[in-house]
């Protein structure tokens, strides 16, 4: 059975929290440094795991303010 990387399971643990409407549209995601303590893992998995997110569709960056939760296009 293959191992599951950090980043893909970071980045689908933020899924199921983004479904379960936990992070709803519109949310603020916690910080890089929230993330890392609340993970165990270092910058570089988290960073990864948002980027697959973002290229996904289900959040956007905004430089020094955070990660967001898109909202649904209609």
């Amino acid at each position: 059975m293959p191992r599951i990387s950090d980043r893909q399971r970071i980045a689908q643990d933020i899924r199921d929290r983004i479904a379960s409407g936990e992070y709803p549209p519109g949310a603020k995601l916690p910080s890089l440094r929230e993330l890392i303590e609340h993970y165990g893992v270092s910058a570089e998995p988290i960073r990864s795991a948002l980027l697959i997110l973002q290229a996904e569709g289900l959040t956007e960056g905004h430089q020094g303010k955070g990660v967001y939760v898109r909202a649904p296009e209609a």
